[in-house]
């Protein structure tokens, strides 16, 4: 496809094929598009969407451990090709579909462990279903489980270990198994303290295993879209960016369902303790983002997925100062951590900063806009420019009437993806937010899934992740600075070797 034949899109076309590129809907005042000169300088400017290279599967078959199979685990063993059969029974036409034409990624999951043993039991039968069968046609043992994560690291079967457990337990697990040469995909956020940090980059470093961590907006269209457009210089000299998160639903401010059937017995709370000797406690074992004790809040779970989104266009790396600021002001339960919570990262160095805002008791749609001085860029389900009225860069054109100020102009458009298969709020604001699907080469993929295809792509290759030790120790220091800004309600700074 030819530049030309993406601006011809310009006025009446709702999107080219399944995914759009440059809509420039604002324009229609142009009585012909191809004469607009400010059409031909986005030509020269802007390049072509990067074709993207599938993920290789061939070579060995890669045997995975799956550490913690709650929520997020349970999706990562889905993104691989691994789901339960009555999950199965239970899927719409169009989650079928989905998950039926996902790639084999070659692998097999050859070992489980859950602190919950219900939760390791079924886990332990999604591994089993590589045929993807539902109930009626699944007949095939458990694969093996384990207590604890020191043994299945410890097996000799595993190459390579999925970390999915409550935010306390990644860095130990992670540096356990990078000392005993397993890869690790971890989840976010990377560790629970700030030393943890520096001791799982130096782990990860010195064992030389591939490491990924779990941002699949790596993957997302969208963000790769956007990095092509500041990188063009369309934007000018970056220096505001806003971004936020917005839920308001029980599942949203992380008030998950606590099993009437778990007890002392079926649950391994000591284990669960990383610190302390606190009674058996429910609530804590399955609500556990609600308490400092096992989580980093909203710094740590959400707050970091739109660092790493902006950190994936911009490269600004960890800022030189941050605060934080906010409280427990909607859900009056139990929890420790704060339901609204702002934070203001300063990057003196590059003359900018970035202003992160959340609320657990709000649903209003707030699109990432990253400000330039001749534009801004809202990346929210579409791309749009906005070029600003004072604008250098633009100004003859601004002059000449060839675009309008302030008027959208769209570069892409991820509304077109068919989400009519997401049902409840939470995945719906995840899709909105490009954290569930994307295209990838015009088709609809699940980004987790294409992350963790990266991730398996690299230990076979020997080739780098998009949210490498690197780009995670950016992550894991961020989001550590606006923890403790907020609970020593002090400025933290970035000296380059420490946080002060």
């Amino acid at each position: 496809m030819k530049r030309r034949d993406l601006l011809k899109g310009l006025v009446g076309v709702p999107f080219l094929g399944a995914y759009g590129y440059l809509l420039l809907d604002k324009l229609k005042h142009t009585p012909d598009i191809n004469d607009n000169p400010f059409i031909h300088f986005l030509e020269k400017k802007l390049p072509l969407p990067a074709q993207q290279t599938p993920y290789s599967n061939d070579g060995k078959k890669l045997r995975i451990g799956i550490i913690g199979t709650g929520s997020r685990g349970s999706y990562l063993m889905k993104a691989l090709g691994f789901l339960p059969p009555e999950s199965i029974d239970q899927m719409n036409e169009k989650q079928q579909q989905l998950f039926n034409e996902q790639p084999d990624l070659n692998v097999e999951i050859v070992a489980i462990c859950d602190l919950y043993q219900p939760r390791a039991e079924k886990a332990a039968l999604a591994a089993a279903n590589i045929d993807r069968d539902g109930t009626q046609k699944f007949n095939r043992p458990a694969v093996k489980t384990y207590a604890s994560y020191k043994q299945l690291i410890a097996d000799n079967t595993v190459d390579a270990v999925v970390i999915a457990t409550s935010d306390q337990w990644h860095a130990p697990i992670t540096i356990e198994a990078a000392k005993a040469g397993k890869h690790v995909y971890c989840e976010k956020a990377l560790t629970h303290n700030l030393e943890d940090v520096f001791k799982v980059r130096d782990a990860v470093v010195n064992n030389r295993i591939t490491f990924q961590l779990g941002h699949q907006n790596r993957q997302t269209e969208n963000y790769i879209r956007s990095k092509q457009i500041v990188d063009a210089g369309l934007l000018g000299k970056v220096n505001l960016v806003e971004t936020s998160t917005n839920r308001n639903s029980e599942n949203g401010a992380w008030l998950y369902n606590i099993p009437e059937s778990a007890n002392e017995q079926n649950v391994d709370w000591k284990q669960f303790l990383r610190n302390g000797n606190i009674p058996f406690n429910k609530e804590h074992f399955f609500r556990w983002r609600l308490f400092w004790e096992y989580s980093t809040g909203l710094a740590g779970d959400l707050l970091t997925h739109e660092f790493d989104c902006i950190n994936q266009i911009l490269g600004m790396g960890i800022p030189e100062k941050v605060t934080a600021s906010g409280g427990i002001y909607h859900w009056k339960d139990n929890r420790e951590v704060p339901d609204v919570f702002q934070v203001m990262m300063e990057y003196p160095s590059k003359s900018m900063s970035l202003m992160y805002s959340a609320s657990q008791a709000n649903s209003a749609n707030r699109p990432r806009l990253i400000m330039g001085t001749d534009a801004s860029l809202e990346i929210g389900g579409k791309i749009n420019l906005n070029v600003d009225p004072g604008s250098r860069l633009y100004q003859k054109y601004l002059k000449d009437n060839q675009v309008q100020p302030n008027s959208s102009i769209c570069l892409n458009n991820a509304e077109s993806l068919k989400l009519d298969g997401i049902s409840s709020a939470t995945e719906k604001y995840f899709a909105s937010r490009g954290l569930l699907y994307t295209t990838h080469n015009g088709k609809m993929m699940d980004t987790t899934h294409l992350h963790l295809a990266e991730w398996l792509h690299a230990i076979r290759t020997g080739s780098t992740t998009s949210c490498n030790i690197d780009r995670a120790f950016e992550e894991g220091i961020t989001a550590q600075m606006a923890t403790l800004a907020y609970r020593e309600e002090k400025v933290k700074k970035w000296d380059g070797d420490k946080v002060i």
